[in-house]
């Protein structure tokens, strides 16, 4: 007699969540809201505007006119594949960046977060955390499983950037896209629903305002706390 062979674990109940409903995301630090050509476009343009290398590892871009980057934006948000956030700095007073959900799959439970892009005066802040904590917060609390983060294998701060937040790096993908005229080998990542209760505690430290001491600097480290959450590192960064 043929012995059974092995099965993934069962997942009783399972229902598939809703794709993103549009719904601002609020934080301490960063309001997250829909994009939109009209409400957004031309403060992040502003935002962006001198700093080409930002778009470096971006398949469109950079953008040499308000215009272009409009047209752009408008263009963007018509497409059903993925929904873009333009991402509001409290401490700014404008917007500094935008990511979005891409590769939307309710029926497979999973979600990718993508198309990051902040400002360099958005970069290394709390803010920038904590726009990427309430993306994945909203993803993993409306049923989602799985929470996907790709990269260019050279972009070495993405990288470093999924790993803090507490993404598992899960290999490389040789010549997974052309953009720009140039090859991409593609780095993945992800998070999934058995760790997030304890990714989102590590982010509830980093992000009170306890761990900032008088002059912003950080207490404890989000890359610390992740590191007992992950199951796996990426070897390229030691």
């Amino acid at each position: 007699m043929t012995e059974p062979r092995p099965v993934g674990f069962a997942v009783p109940n399972w229902q598939a969540p809703p794709r993103p409903t549009g719904a601002v995301l609020e934080g301490r630090y960063v309001r997250l809201e829909p994009l939109n050509a009209e409400a957004h476009a031309a403060l992040l343009y502003r935002a962006y505007q001198s700093d080409d290398w930002v778009w470096d590892y971006m398949p469109y871009g950079p953008f040499h006119s308000s215009a272009q980057y409009h047209r752009w934006v408008r263009e963007t948000v018509a497409n059903p594949d993925h929904f873009f956030y333009a991402i509001y700095s409290k401490a700014d007073r404008t917007f500094t960046g935008v990511a979005s959900y891409l590769r939307i799959a309710p029926e497979a439970g999973s979600i990718e977060v993508g198309n990051i892009n902040f400002a360099p005066m958005m970069q290394g802040t709390p803010a920038a955390t904590e726009a990427m904590f309430l993306m994945m917060q909203w993803a993993f609390e409306a049923g989602y499983r799985r929470y996907e983060w790709k990269c260019d294998a050279l972009n070495a701060p993405s990288r470093r950037a999924a790993q803090r937040l507490g993404f598992s790096f899960e290999g490389v993908f040789r010549q997974a896209l052309v953009y720009k005229g140039r090859n991409r080998d593609t780095a993945w990542f992800a998070a999934i629903d058995q760790e997030w209760p304890a990714l989102k505690a590590t982010f509830d430290v980093w992000l009170s305002p306890s761990n900032f001491d008088a002059a912003g600097q950080q207490k404890e480290r989000l890359s610390d706390l992740t590191r007992l959450v992950r199951a796996s590192g990426d070897p390229t960064l030691g």
